[in-house]
C-alpha cells in the first residue's frame, strides 16, 4: 500500500476509519495511519462495514482478485457466475446453476467471504453501473439495465447506499466522451499483449472474430439482439467497445473478455514460481507478462477444440468457418469481415452437418458435445466441478485426455491445465533439455499449479502458430 505497488491492485483493500473510504492499495492520496486502516480481501465487505469506495482511485476500475479466477472449488465457481451476471436473476438461480440449495450456498459465502452471493452481487452491478456512468455517454437509465439492475429505483437506492452520492451526480462534470459505449479493462502489470494476439490470430473464426496487431473484434450476442465488439490497448490498459442498437446485460460481456486476455492473472506471483524451474527461468526472464488464451465463447472454443484437433490452427480455422456458414446466423449489421453470430449449441444439433466435407467422427463428436451442452449435461461457463467437465468430455466418442485438457487450459480458468501429450509441447521441452534426464511429465510435476502459464512459455519458445492446439 505504501509503495503503491500495482502488483497488488485488486488483491485487497484498504478502508479508513477516520474518513469512511475504502481505496485500491495503489490510490494515489496520502497513507492513512496504520491505527485508522482496515483490509479487506472484497469490496463487497468494505461496503457491506460501511465504507464507501474512493472517488479518486475508484476501487471498481481494479483487476479482479487472481484468487477469483482460479479457485474451482463452489466459492471460486460461485464468484465466478456472479462476475458473468447470472446471480443478477437472484441467488436462487445462481444455486441451481452450481447444483446445492439456496441455504447452502449462503452458508458456504458467509462462512469463506464474510457475506452473501446476493451483497457480492449487488456490489458488482454497482460497479460496473459506476463504470457506465462515469467513461460512457449511455442514458442513466440504460447503464442501470446493463450493470444488471432490474428497475430504476432498485438502482437510485443501491448507488446512493453505497457511494452516497446520486447516478446523476456522480454523471456530473465528466468529460463528454463520444464513440459509442466504451469501458476501460485494466489489468496487473505486466501485460505480454503481442504475444496474446500472435496467438489469437491464426485461430481467429472466419466471419465470427477478427484479429489485427493493434484490435481484437468479434460478434456476440448482447440483450435481445447482437453487437460487434472491438478490444484495443491504451496506456491506461485496454477498452471495450460494444457497437450495438441494443440494451443488453454488460457484465457477461466485460468478464467474456476478461477471460479471453486473462486479464485477473497475477503475473508475479506466476513468474516468481516458474522460474525456480532452471528449464522455464530463461523463457519467463525473455517474455514477461504472458497470459493464458482463455475464451469469450466456452462453447465455441470447445468445438474449436474438437472439430480442429490435429490440425494447423489456420487450417483449423477453415473448418470452423464451415460450421459457421451452415449453423450460424448472420449479422443483420456486418462490421468488416465479422458478419455471422457462432452457432448455440441448439443450433449446432438441428444443423445438416453431413454436407460441409467434413469426416463423419469429427462431425459426430461435435454434435454429441452441442447435445449435451444444450441439455445440461455438460457445463462450460464455470458452474460445473473440473473434474465432472473433464469426464463429461472424454465420455464423448471421439474427445480424449488431450482434447479435454485443451479445453479445460481455454475454458475452464484452470491455471494448471496441461496437455501433457501435445507435439509441439514435447518438441519444445526437448529442446530445452536434449539430454532428456527427465519425461515432460515429470518435468511438469515442479510446475504446478502454474502449468497452463508453463505450456504457454513452451509455446511461445517453438512459436505459438506452430501448435496444433486450438
Amino acid at each position: 500500500m505504501d509503495s503503491r505497488d500495482p502488483r497488488f491492485d485488486g488483491t485487497f483493500f484498504v478502508a479508513v476509519t477516520s474518513t469512511g473510504i475504502y481505496c485500491r492499495p495503489v490510490c494515489p492520496a496520502q497513507s492513512p495511519k496504520r491505527s485508522n486502516t482496515r483490509f479487506y480481501r472484497y469490496a463487497a465487505v468494505a461496503e457491506l462495514a460501511g465504507f464507501r469506495p474512493c472517488r479518486r482511485c475508484r476501487p471498481e476500475t481494479s483487476p479482479d482478485s487472481p484468487e477469483w479466477d482460479r479457485r474451482a472449488d463452489l466459492i471460486g465457481r460461485g464468484l465466478s457466475l456472479i462476475a458473468q451476471g447470472v446471480a443478477d436473476a437472484g441467488v436462487t438461480e445462481l444455486a441451481r446453476r452450481l447444483g446445492v440449495s439456496d441455504r447452502h450456498l449462503q452458508r458456504v459465502f458467509r462462512s469463506e467471504i464474510g457475506t452473501t452471493p446476493g451483497v457480492v452481487a449487488r456490489s458488482r452491478r454497482a460497479r460496473l453501473a459506476r463504470s457506465l456512468l462515469a467513461e460512457t455517454d449511455a442514458p442513466i437509465t440504460a447503464c442501470a439495465y446493463m450493470a444488471g439492475f432490474t428497475s430504476v429505483r432498485a438502482f437510485n437506492e443501491t448507488m446512493q447506499r453505497l457511494y452516497r452520492i446520486t447516478p446523476t451526480e456522480i454523471r456530473r462534470g465528466r468529460p463528454t466522451h463520444h464513440g459509442g459505449l466504451e469501458l476501460q479493462l485494466r489489468y496487473r502489470p505486466t501485460f505480454d499483449l503481442d504475444r496474446l494476439i500472435d496467438y489469437l490470430e491464426p485461430r481467429a473464426v472466419p466471419g465470427v472474430e477478427e484479429v489485427t496487431p493493434d484490435r481484437y473484434r468479434r460478434s456476440t450476442r448482447f440483450g435481445a439482439g447482437e453487437a460487434v465488439i472491438e478490444v484495443s490497448p491504451n496506456e491506461s490498459g485496454l477498452v471495450l467497445r460494444v457497437i450495438s442498437e441494443q440494451t443488453g446485460h454488460l457484465a457477461p460481456v466485460v468478464q467474456g473478455v476478461r477471460h479471453l486476455f486473462d486479464l485477473d492473472a497475477d503475473p508475479a506471483t506466476v513468474e516468481s514460481d516458474l522460474s525456480r524451474s532452471p528449464i522455464l527461468r530463461r523463457l519467463v526472464e525473455s517474455v514477461p507478462g504472458l497470459r493464458v488464451p482463455g475464451s469469450y465463447d466456452p462453447f465455441e472454443v470447445a468445438v474449436g477444440v474438437v472439430l480442429t484437433r490435429g490440425l494447423p490452427a489456420r487450417s483449423g480455422a477453415s473448418r470452423l468457418a464451415r460450421l459457421v456458414t451452415a449453423a450460424g446466423t448472420l449479422l443483420s449489421r456486418p462490421i468488416g469481415s465479422v458478419t455471422h453470430l457462432f452457432p448455440t449449441p441448439e443450433q449446432v444439433v438441428g444443423a445438416d452437418l453431413g454436407t460441409i466435407g467434413l469426416p463423419s467422427g469429427t462431425i459426430e463428436s461435435v454434435r454429441t458435445l452441442a447435445g449435451a451442452v444444450a441439455h445440461g449435461d455438460l457445463s462450460l461457463d464455470g458452474s460445473m466441478d473440473q473434474l465432472r467437465v473433464r469426464e463429461a468430455l472424454v465420455s464423448i466418442p471421439g474427445i480424449g485426455p488431450w482434447t479435454a485438457s485443451h479445453v479445460a487450459l481455454r475454458t475452464l480458468r484452470d491455471p494448471d491445465a496441461f496437455p501433457e501429450t501435445d507435439s509441439a509441447l514435447r518438441r519444445a521441452y526437448s529442446l530445452l533439455d536434449p539430454e532428456h534426464e527427465e519425461t515432460l511429465g515429470a518435468a511438469a510435476v515442479a510446475w504446478r499449479p502454474w502449468r497452463a502459464y508453463a505450456a504457454m512459455h513452451l509455446w511461445v519458445a517453438g512459436s505459438p502458430q506452430s501448435t496444433t492446439s486450438w
